[in-house]
C-alpha cells in the first residue's frame, strides 16, 4: 500500500472512546488540520430537529443534507470548524437530544454520501486527522494510517456523561446515558450504509485504561513507523 498525496489519518470507533480529544491533539503533533466529522452530522441533526423533519424520513433528510449551507473553515490552530450558514454550531448541537437524533439521521445513505463528499474535498487539499465511524472504510479507505479506538461500554458511557454534564451544565441520568450509548452502538453497527466496523487494515487502540497523552503518543509512533516503511519501500534500489 502506498501513501500518495496528503497524509490522511483515520480514527474510527464507537461513541465515548475519546476520538475527538485524541484527534485534536494528534493533529497538533503531526502538523495536520483536524476535522471533526461528527459535527457535520450534528449540524444536519440539529437542522432536522428545528425544521420538524422526522429523523427516519430518508428522502427529506437527504434533500436537507444536500441543500444545507454547511462550510468547513480551517482556523489558526489548524482545526476545521463546521459552520452552519456562516456561523459556528449552536451549543444545542452537543446535547443528548441532538446526539440521539443525529445517530438516526446519519444512518441514511443519502445524508452520508453528501457528508463524505464534503469530507473528501476538505481533507484532500493538504491532509487531515479525521475521526468518525467510517473514515477508514468509506471516506478514505486507501489511507495506510487507520486506527480503531475502543473501550468498554461502561467507560464510554461515563465519558459521555461527563461530556453532557460539561455541555449542558446539568446532571443527566446515568442510566439513560448508558442506554443511549448502547443503542447508538447497535444503530451504528447495524446500519446498511457505512456501518461501524473494523477490518484487518486497522490497528486497534484500546483507550479505556490509558491517558489521552498515552494514546496520542502510541498513534504518533505508529504513524511515524508507517511513514518510514513506506519511504523505504518507495526508495530506489540498486
Amino acid at each position: 500500500m502506498s501513501a500518495p498525496g496528503p497524509t490522511i489519518v483515520a480514527l474510527d470507533g464507537p461513541s465515548g472512546v475519546g476520538k475527538t480529544t485524541v484527534a485534536q491533539r494528534l493533529a497538533e503533533r503531526l502538523g495536520l488540520p483536524y476535522l471533526e466529522t461528527g459535527a457535520m452530522y450534528r449540524a444536519v441533526g440539529l437542522e432536522a430537529l428545528d425544521r420538524g423533519i422526522d429523523p427516519d424520513d430518508a428522502a427529506r433528510l437527504a434533500k436537507l443534507a444536500g441543500e444545507l449551507e454547511l462550510t468547513l473553515e480551517e482556523d489558526e490552530r489548524g482545526r476545521v470548524r463546521v459552520l452552519l450558514r456562516g456561523e459556528p454550531l449552536d451549543p444545542r448541537a452537543r446535547t443528548q437530544e441532538v446526539a440521539e437524533i443525529t445517530s438516526r439521521v446519519s444512518a441514511h445513505a443519502g445524508v452520508r454520501q453528501t457528508m463524505v463528499a464534503r469530507q473528501r474535498q476538505s481533507a484532500g487539499r493538504r491532509g487531515a486527522v479525521l475521526e468518525g465511524r467510517d473514515i477508514g472504510t468509506k471516506v478514505f479507505p486507501e489511507t495506510p494510517y487507520k486506527f480503531f479506538l475502543d473501550a468498554p461500554l461502561k467507560v464510554r458511557s461515563e465519558r459521555r456523561l461527563r461530556q453532557l454534564r460539561d455541555a449542558a451544565g446539568s446532571e443527566p441520568d446515568p442510566r439513560a446515558v448508558l442506554a443511549e450509548v448502547a443503542a447508538r452502538d447497535e444503530r451504528d453497527a447495524g446500519r446498511a450504509d457505512s456501518p461501524l466496523t473494523m477490518d484487518s487494515s486497522y490497528e486497534l487502540v484500546e483507550t479505556g485504561g490509558r491517558t489521552v497523552e498515552e494514546v496520542v503518543e502510541a498513534i504518533v509512533e505508529r504513524v511515524q513507523a508507517i511513514r518510514r516503511g513506506l519511504a523505504e519501500r518507495s526508495a530506489p534500489h540498486g
